[in-house]
């Protein structure tokens, strides 16, 4: 028998709540949800509060969290977000009997997990469904470069949280000499996620306009992301063209070190971007590890196209966390 919690995805600028099914250690169903901008309340207490009124009905005291931060700690904060969650308060101020905070890219994870075929885009490799034992590297481009690790087996699976997002980024070509160099004027240390991020593409072209002798012209990331997917500047796609060729150089780099026999892009930037995969230089870089690339060939590369993969998973985590399972 499904039984109904409720699950919240809280980032930086929004917070969604929703409604769903779980039955015995799986998500079977999730509702509509409701999407709030953190800007307008002043704590997650008020935003759920904002969520039981509009559903119209009681809340249930069941509660799945992805956070976008560490949920490590007895105070738990976001890096864009004034709000600060402590769950020792949790059963008191939202009325809760039972909850589980997960990390926001962990709980995209538990989603790739249970999340059936025809949730996935094929982007690269063989064209077969993701393995059921094994490792899948799941890898986030959206605000930051979120990376987990999907460990499969025979019994069920478990999540893995990585910092991975955060290696340092490695050139692989002259053009991407001068631009770590470039970027090593405006950071401390050069790291992927500076590269293959929202931002990122900020970085790149900011990069190239200087190796060009040219004026960076784009007073935001959101002009400059129109300006390259709609072709209209010649500088804006090649930083374009560079950060796919980094997103999939990492993103087999990434699959070497887990031991991966699958790989999974997530992330609202990388669903943004799912038409644009095929005619881009990301799979010839995935595959571009020396020796290594006859083993890179036969890994199938899956992008997840789910709408609400945090609020899936973080139903998909408690379900697990029910039955005892590991995650």
């Amino acid at each position: 028998m499904a039984h109904r919690i409720a699950v919240a995805d809280i980032g930086g600028t929004h917070a969604r709540f929703a409604l769903a099914d779980i039955a015995e250690g799986a998500v079977v169903g999730l509702g509509d949800p409701l999407t709030l901008a953190t800007s307008d309340h002043a704590s997650f207490q008020t935003a759920w509060q904002q969520f039981g009124h509009q559903l119209g009905e009681p809340l249930p005291t069941d509660l799945g969290v992805a956070f976008a931060g560490t949920v490590q700690g007895d105070v738990l904060k976001l890096t864009n977000n004034p709000w600060v969650i402590q769950p020792a308060l949790m059963k008191e101020k939202l009325g809760v009997e039972r909850f589980l905070i997960v990390n926001d890219f962990g709980a995209v994870a538990h989603a790739v997990a249970q999340l059936g075929p025809d949730h996935f885009d094929h982007l690269c490799g063989p064209d077969r469904p993701l393995p059921a034992t094994g490792v899948t590297s799941v890898v986030g481009p959206g605000t930051g470069l979120g990376v987990a690790q999907l460990l499969r087996h025979a019994s069920g699976y478990h999540v893995i949280e990585t910092e991975g997002g955060h290696v340092d980024f490695a050139p692989l070509d002259g053009l991407e000499d001068r631009i770590l160099q470039y970027l090593r004027r405006q950071f401390r240390r050069v790291s992927t996620e500076r590269i293959a991020c929202g931002s990122g593409l900020a970085n790149l072209y900011d990069a190239l306009a200087s190796i060009e002798g040219q004026n960076a012209r784009y007073a935001d990331d959101k002009a400059l992301w129109a300006a390259a997917l709609e072709g209209r500047d010649p500088l804006a796609g090649a930083a374009l063209d560079r950060f796919f060729l980094t997103l999939g150089a990492v993103a087999g780099d990434l699959a070497l070190s887990h031991g991966a026999n699958a790989v999974v892009i997530a992330g609202g930037l990388g669903f943004r971007l799912k038409d644009r995969f095929a005619g881009s230089g990301f799979a010839d870089r995935f595959i571009a590890k020396g020796r290594f690339e006859r083993r890179m060939e036969a890994i199938p590369v899956k992008l997840v196209t789910h709408p609400q993969p945090g609020l899936y998973g973080a139903a998909a985590a408690f379900a697990i966390g029910l039955t005892g399972g590991g995650h």
